[in-house]
């Protein structure tokens, strides 16, 4: 356990707060909740820009003066200095042991790269157009062959938290058939959506979890919905975001290489939250 003078964390804090800063660029509310990628960062996940832009040293380091932590969640006295609890910790020890498990074990299982993305057309098929989710946004193909593609093409979709918006036409169609039960078998390292919520199992463990670690996730998390919305059915070309063409075979030929390389991007992050989290219940 390393412990921090009042320098060291000035200098830690300033460092994170100019990574933070320049990540989430100068832009109102209203600008990231009319982008379809940031909207999703901020209202599927639950995190808050302020939130994420206060700096944590993570449990296994301790303030030397905790004057500017007295009051936050999870911190007190420890017996070498200032930092996230004991007590705290052992609060949070079954939610540590889920995510270690769960992370080791969604590591641990074969990569599928076959789905294309048609998540994000099965939460559209068969829907009116003003039933649409995203109805700002128009479908790049229309109803009627968006619908057509789902039904050629099928779906493949192993993760529950994008299964649960398959619209009621959709659901029959997935190979899977996956529930909150059952998402410790199902999930699995190729899935962008798997990937995706390594930031919410960070942020879901902060403060225990260094500041560091969980922007991390969230610039890994970016990068996967960027990815997701390019091979979505709405047309993005008024944000200057260029679709993969899954609708055709040179199409779904990008997509699976883009998943193979977010996945391999994403397992140093996997790795680092179920090391750290292995590493503070052996306190």
């Amino acid at each position: 356990m390393a412990l921090i003078d009042r320098e060291r964390a000035a200098a830690r804090s300033a460092a994170y707060t100019a990574r933070v800063n320049e990540i989430l660029g100068d832009v109102t509310k209203e600008e990231r909740l009319a982008d379809p990628v940031e909207a999703f960062l901020w209202t599927y996940y639950s995190y808050r820009p302020r939130e994420l832009k206060r700096y944590h040293p993570g449990a296994l380091d301790t303030f030397q003066d905790g004057l500017e932590v007295s009051s936050w969640r999870g911190y007190g006295p420890r017996d070498i200095g200032f930092g996230v609890r004991l007590d705290f910790i052992e609060q949070r020890r079954s939610t540590l042991e889920f995510v270690l498990s769960f992370l080791r074990t969604t590591a641990d299982r074969p990569a599928q790269h076959g789905c294309f993305g048609m998540h994000e057309w099965a939460m559209v098929y068969k829907q009116d157009p003003d039933e649409v989710r995203h109805a700002t946004w128009p479908l790049r193909l229309g109803s009627e062959a968006t619908d057509n593609l789902v039904d050629e093409l099928g779906v493949r979709c192993t993760h529950f938290d994008a299964f649960r918006f398959f619209t009621p036409s959709a659901i029959p169609l997935n190979a899977f058939n996956p529930t909150r039960e059952s998402q410790r078998e199902l999930d699995q390292p190729g899935c962008i959506h798997a990937n995706m919520d390594l930031y919410k199992w960070a942020y879901k463990l902060s403060p225990i979890l260094p500041s560091d670690l969980v922007l991390d996730a969230f610039q890994n998390a970016r990068q996967l919905r960027a990815v997701d919305m390019k091979a979505s059915p709405y047309d993005l070309s008024a944000m200057e975001i260029a679709p993969i063409r899954v609708e055709t075979p040179e199409g779904r030929l990008e997509y699976a290489a883009e998943q193979r390389r977010l996945a391999k991007e994403s397992m140093p992050i996997r790795n680092a939250i179920a090391d750290y989290c292995e590493k503070v219940l052996a306190l």
